[in-house]
């Protein structure tokens, strides 16, 4: 397995609210996750570093061997979150209303799970095919899921950076979870939609299909999403499945 990513401001944020990493436990088994702050002031960058920070140490130190008993963690750790941003976001007015988004891999050899909150996403590349595997938690996506608008008027829609959930926000911490059995070359994309919005998919496919180091790819994504614009923070990671275990940064 080989890990890389990247993270940019962008061109007009001033501050990066992103938070992303990659961990393994002492089974070997992997935790990849990306986060997206929201909330004013330093609000969402506090409260995306928080669950970063806490749940990959808080994984390193398990010595869970299987994939169903990671959800449970994974469930646990995110509840724990939850109450630990609210917590946080009532001693100082500053951080009232701080929240973030998640989505992580957590990787068993072939076996994976792609959990997410919120509009930060999960894509598979494989034989060629660019897939989304996570769904927004999204007030656009809401009207798609309904027919009354279509996918690529979500894509224009004023609305669109409307989430419907997040983590810190009230009690409700439950992620989506979707399996992926992977293949040999397959790979995992998680990332913020400072990507997705500003990046057509057809494009990052044709970046996911180079020959190419993985850290160059997250690179590259991320030089296409400036050149686009840049309106937001942009963060991306991609695990390839491989014959060895390698973490890049």
């Amino acid at each position: 397995m080989q890990i890389a990513y990247q993270s940019s401001t962008g061109k007009v944020r001033d501050k990066n609210e992103d938070a992303v990493g990659a961990f393994k436990n002492k089974n070997g088994l992997i935790l990849a996750l990306i986060t997206d702050g929201i909330g004013g002031n330093n609000a969402g960058e506090v409260a995306s570093q928080m669950v970063v920070s806490h749940m990959g140490e808080s994984f390193e130190q398990t010595e869970i061997s299987s994939l169903d008993k990671i959800e449970t963690w994974f469930e646990n750790q995110l509840a724990k979150e939850n109450s630990a941003i609210i917590d946080e976001s009532n001693t100082d007015t500053r951080l009232h209303g701080m929240g973030t988004t998640i989505v992580a891999a957590l990787i068993d050899g072939k076996q994976s799970l792609i959990a997410n909150i919120g509009d930060s996403r999960g894509y598979v590349y494989s034989d060629g095919q660019f897939i989304q595997i996570t769904e927004d938690h999204s007030y656009v996506n809401e009207l798609v899921k309904h027919g009354d608008i279509t996918p690529d008027q979500a894509k224009t829609n004023p609305y669109k950076n409307i989430i419907t959930k997040s983590l810190g926000i009230n009690n409700d911490s439950a992620a989506d979870f979707r399996p992926y059995t992977a293949k040999p070359g397959d790979q995992i994309m998680l990332c913020t939609d400072g990507l997705t919005n500003m990046v057509d998919d057809a494009d990052i496919e044709k970046v996911l299909a180079m020959d190419e180091e993985l850290q160059s790819k997250c690179d590259m994504l991320i030089d296409l999403a400036n050149e686009n614009g840049g309106l937001d923070n942009i963060t991306i990671l991609i695990a390839r499945y491989d014959s060895e275990v390698v973490a890049d940064e």
